[in-house]
């Protein structure tokens, strides 16, 4: 297993506080500018500006790590550690004023997530997470135990938005919701927090690229669960958008044999 780059954690610390300020003077401004990415998504100054901030934050402290990042591409793909940045993660829900956006950030070992961070700036929660030297993931500073497993029937589904899957892609993710105890929209990646903390037992999504999800892995891996794509393979910068999260290792089997119907 990879030894992580020294002082990690303190590291992911500063990318946190480093991305506070940004949402402070963007979050809920009457005077906030909306643009529209080629792909018809949206983008905020705010997004640009964490990304940036991150990128020289990187470059100061592993200048020999490369960077993949939402806003502004990539930079030294091809090395054995790379990072892969969303700033702002639920960019629409950042617009509308809703709380539960999150900055996103992976640490990649030869294209393989080894460390990551979920952070929600308004709450002030962070997940930090691990699958290195058997896994470890914390919840505001605090290493996560062990959960109850639930079964699928008495856990609680979630995913970002319906019209994130195509035809044949609600079809399958029906049959898990009714498998399912309750579901529930609109989280994004708040949602996977969730899973790692086990109050969401599982999420289900498609349509994602490859800095919505890279963050994702460590943090639910590290504390006990597992994520992959819908046909069960691990997540890698070349999957095909479908993702898989559950509290743990069963919860996950169950899921997924659902989606195959």
């Amino acid at each position: 297993m990879v030894a992580l780059p020294d002082n990690i954690w303190h590291f992911a610390d500063a990318l946190c506080e480093n991305a506070l300020p940004v949402v402070q003077q963007y979050f809920r401004a009457v005077d906030l500018q909306v643009e529209q990415k080629a792909d018809v998504s949206p983008v905020t100054l705010a997004d640009q500006a964490i990304e940036r901030r991150w990128r020289e934050l990187i470059a100061e402290t592993y200048p020999d790590h490369g960077i993949i990042g939402e806003e502004e591409g990539a930079t030294g793909a091809d090395r054995d550690f790379v990072w892969v940045l969303d700033p702002i993660d639920g960019t629409r829900a950042f617009i509308g004023g809703f709380p539960m956006f999150t900055n996103l950030f992976a640490l990649l070992h030869q294209g393989r997530p080894v460390f990551s961070g979920i952070h929600v700036p308004v709450t002030q929660e962070c997940w930090l997470g691990t699958v290195a030297n058997g896994g470890r993931t914390t919840f505001n500073g605090e290493t996560l135990g062990e959960r109850p497993a639930r079964p699928l029937a008495q856990s609680l589904l979630s995913a970002t938005a319906p019209d994130m899957f195509n035809a044949e892609q609600f079809e399958r993710f029906s049959n898990l919701r009714d498998g399912c105890m309750d579901l529930r929209y609109g989280a994004d990646a708040y949602a996977y927090g969730l899973v790692a903390l086990g109050s969401v037992g599982v999420v289900a999504e498609a349509s994602m690229k490859p800095w919505d999800f890279m963050a994702l892995i460590p943090v639910i891996e590290g504390a006990g669960g597992k994520v992959t794509d819908w046909s069960g393979q691990p997540l890698t910068l070349e999957s095909d958008g479908t993702v898989l999260a559950a509290a743990n290792p069963e919860l996950h089997r169950e899921a997924l044999a659902l989606l195959q119907v």
